[in-house]
């Protein structure tokens, strides 16, 4: 995975805990719900990326070969 893109999704992760925690603190529920919608995006994001390493880590085991 590159560096962006776990700067990126770690931000979006963040964004996300800090909107879900104005929400709360808030009592805004909509803001909230978006602020746990953001993090579910970046957890996503991240194991998108992951998997994309692993094929590439399979790849270069076979090429190897």
């Amino acid at each position: 995975m590159g560096t962006d893109d776990k700067l990126s999704n770690k931000a979006q992760d963040l964004k996300g805990k800090a909107k879900e925690a104005i929400g709360d603190a808030t009592n805004n529920d909509d803001l909230e719900a978006k602020g746990k919608s953001d993090q579910a995006k970046a957890s996503v994001k991240d194991v998108g990326e992951k998997v994309k390493d692993a094929v590439g880590d399979v790849k270069d085991a076979i090429t190897r070969k």
